[in-house]
């Protein structure tokens, strides 16, 4: 969805949009073991620091929307507990999606271009500690052919790799430089618990080594998003929405190609990533693999290039599962308010080999 100004021809122009800004982002210090944490312990000092960035009140925020996963929690309507941190009483407007928090950043900013809000607290957490992440994620594919095999994100991440370096678009070398990129680039991340040099032991599955892959990791973020004046009445430098989209591949993974994402390519069309160059990307990529698509479907190049790819070090330096992707806008978002980019692209995924996709394009102020 786009701010429309011009009307099909020969008709009036629609009404347009209303602005909508994400004016704090907050994370926790993400861990390879939180099981001395709740989620509401994990949760609440990421809130109270949103919050005192914009010197809002929990009665101050007109919508609520949260992102996580019972299955990762274990149990059904866990996310009811994290509201616990959040404040209920008196009843607030709140909505939950089983999803990665960026769908519930979806969910707000159309709550707010309605017209029904003016102000929203979206936040995601996931645990993905106190079970197997890789079998859990299994659960996401098709339950008549695919999940009885238990193929787990891992295995499938390396066959996407494998088609990649089959068609020649990468090769293992090309894939250790994304890995010892992103974990350079976390050195300035205080939140990662990946920072440094990349590991080089050991595969994982073949042709994934260990850096290719994402670690464990638990943590929650938060962002507030506002409207109009009241984002520039809340921060100094807003982080504009621009375009906002998301789609999806088809479920089967046999009828999908797995070297391309058109499912981000035509998120990032109808959200206007090409009507203009952008200086930052914050990429949802778990694996090295998955930069080498998503770089070839956003047209960001293969090498060095002008855009800055993933300068917080990305999924391969913290991955708290159903919180990722919502770090990837709120990255994308807090490099705007600093400074220290002008147009930033932002991708979320959800689902195995980026199977759903959603991409934002944030602006400073004109």
């Amino acid at each position: 969805m786009r701010d429309l100004t011009h009307g099909p021809s020969g008709g009036p122009a629609p009404a347009p949009l209303r602005e909508v800004a994400i004016v704090a982002f907050g994370q926790s210090d993400h861990v390879r073991d939180s099981a001395e944490t709740s989620e509401v312990e994990m949760l609440m000092p990421v809130l109270h620091d949103v919050l005192a960035q914009t010197g809002l009140k929990t009665s101050d925020i007109d919508f609520t929307c949260s992102g996580s996963s019972d299955y990762l929690a274990g149990r059904a309507f866990s996310f009811t507990m994290a509201l616990d941190g959040v404040g209920a009483w008196p009843p607030i407007s709140e909505s939950h999606v089983e999803m990665d928090g960026a769908w519930a950043l979806y969910e707000a900013w159309v709550k707010i271009l309605t017209g029904e809000a003016d102000t929203a607290l979206v936040y995601a957490y996931g645990k993905s500690s106190p079970g197997d992440v890789r079998e859990v994620l299994t659960r996401q594919l098709d339950p008549y052919y695919v999940a009885p095999l238990w193929p787990d994100s891992v295995a499938l991440a390396a066959l996407q790799a494998q088609a990649l370096i089959d068609a020649g678009h990468t090769d293992e070398a090309a894939l250790a430089r994304i890995a010892a990129r992103s974990r350079a680039d976390a050195r300035t991340n205080p939140h990662a618990p990946l920072r440094g040099t990349a590991p080089a032991d050991g595969t994982v599955v073949a042709p994934l080594r260990t850096g290719d892959c994402p670690p464990v990791s638990d943590g929650a973020a938060a962002v507030i998003l506002a409207a109009g004046d009241t984002a520039r009445r809340l921060t100094d430098r807003p982080a504009w929405i621009r375009g906002l989209d998301h789609r999806i591949e088809a479920h089967s993974l046999g009828v999908r190609d797995l070297t391309a994402s058109p499912s981000t390519r035509l998120a990032a069309e109808r959200a206007g990533l090409f009507d203009a160059p952008v200086d930052t990307a914050e990429l949802h990529a778990p694996f090295t693999s998955q930069e080498v698509v998503l770089r070839r479907a956003l047209d960001l190049g293969s090498g060095d290039s002008a855009v800055r790819i993933n300068p917080s070090g990305g999924a391969l330096a913290a991955n708290p599962v159903m919180a990722t992707g919502l770090i990837r806008l709120g990255e994308a978002a807090a490099r705007i308010q600093r400074g220290e980019s002008d147009r930033a692209l932002a991708h979320a995924t959800s689902g195995p080999c980026l199977q759903q996709n959603l991409v934002a394009v944030l602006e400073g102020e004109s």
